[in-house]
């Protein structure tokens, strides 16, 4: 019964209590004081899905070996991000879910970073298959569960995710239903993620290396660090070190968006943050977004959060 018991346990998070000199109880693991602060919860649901939530500030960094790695299994990995609140907002950091296949996994080594809030998911492309048909269905869904070449794709975190993820880190739970409730949740918010990459139109993906998505990720940093400036395509293919037509392939396939799409919507994002966080004026929010014209900002704020900024800053 005991080693029943241990098997919803990841093993990674056994490796972590080692290092660490501590033990998991409920399948929670406290950070000890002389190390950090915060917690790291694991379950292994079944053979074919597991689930890692953490949420904890280090002293120092640690690399822990994953024993999990399995080679010859296909496994699709699904990583919540800026999901937890924070007490320094930085407003480039967005709530966002990476999903990758098992191919962009090369590192047998998981690095546990001073300062991680993080839910990773991981499930078996097979298992994932049987529970969806894809006979009829997007490209984009069909290379990611056909899991056979390096893939990423980041999908920002919309109302119904939230809501998932909240109910995850936050309701509590009776023991007796704690595996079954967290396995539905995972679940849950996979199946909403491919209802949404399914959305994509991309009809050809293209294979990926680290190099591409460290400058892919680079350009996206230096894009959204100045949301007062429109992006300039060639300016940013100069940056990255690559023609404009790979730049702007590799970005919409990753971020499901154009450059300019991707960064107005992040621009009206910031505009609301502005508005509600720190009560600036209608004008003020606009300016500072690089707007001319506070009716083209009005117009564009309307497209993209739904109603006028003066209207949405009463809300």
């Amino acid at each position: 019964m005991e080693k029943d018991k241990q098997q919803t346990v990841p093993n990674v998070l056994n490796r972590l209590a080692q290092i660490l000199g501590t033990e998991i109880k409920n399948n929670r693991l406290e950070i000890p004081t002389e190390f950090g602060n915060g917690y790291c919860t694991g379950f292994v649901f079944n053979e074919h899905i597991r689930m890692l939530i953490s949420n904890y500030e280090l002293n120092e960094e640690l690399v822990v070996e994953n024993p999990d790695i399995n080679a010859s299994k296909r496994m699709i990995f699904f990583k919540f991000q800026n999901i937890f609140p924070k007490t320094e907002i930085l407003s480039i950091e967005m709530p966002s879910v990476l999903v990758a296949t098992s191919s962009m996994n090369t590192d047998d080594f998981i690095s546990i970073h001073t300062n991680t809030a993080v839910i990773n998911i991981e499930v078996d492309a097979t298992y994932l298959n049987g529970l969806v048909d894809l006979s009829e269905k997007s490209p984009v869904l069909q290379s990611l569960l056909q899991n056979t070449q390096p893939l990423l794709f980041e999908q920002l975190i919309f109302p119904s995710i939230r809501k998932i993820v909240d109910e995850i880190v936050n309701e509590p739970v009776d023991k007796a239903f704690e595996l079954f409730f967290f396995r539905i949740k995972a679940e849950e918010l996979i199946c909403r993620l491919l209802m949404e990459l399914e959305k994509r139109d991309e009809k050809h993906l293209y294979a990926l290396n680290s190099q591409d998505i460290q400058i892919l990720y680079k350009v996206k940093e230096q894009m959204l660090a100045h949301p007062e400036t429109p992006p300039v395509i060639n300016v940013l293919a100069d940056f990255a070190n690559m023609s404009a037509t790979k730049l702007k392939r590799l970005f919409r396939q990753i971020f499901g968006n154009s450059i300019f799409s991707y960064y107005q919507e992040f621009r009206m994002k910031e505009a609301a943050r502005l508005l509600k966080e720190e009560n600036l004026s209608v004008s003020d929010v606009g300016y500072r977004l690089g707007f001319t014209n506070l009716s083209h900002f009005s117009r564009v704020f309307e497209e993209h959060i739904g109603m006028k900024p003066k209207q949405y800053s009463r809300t």
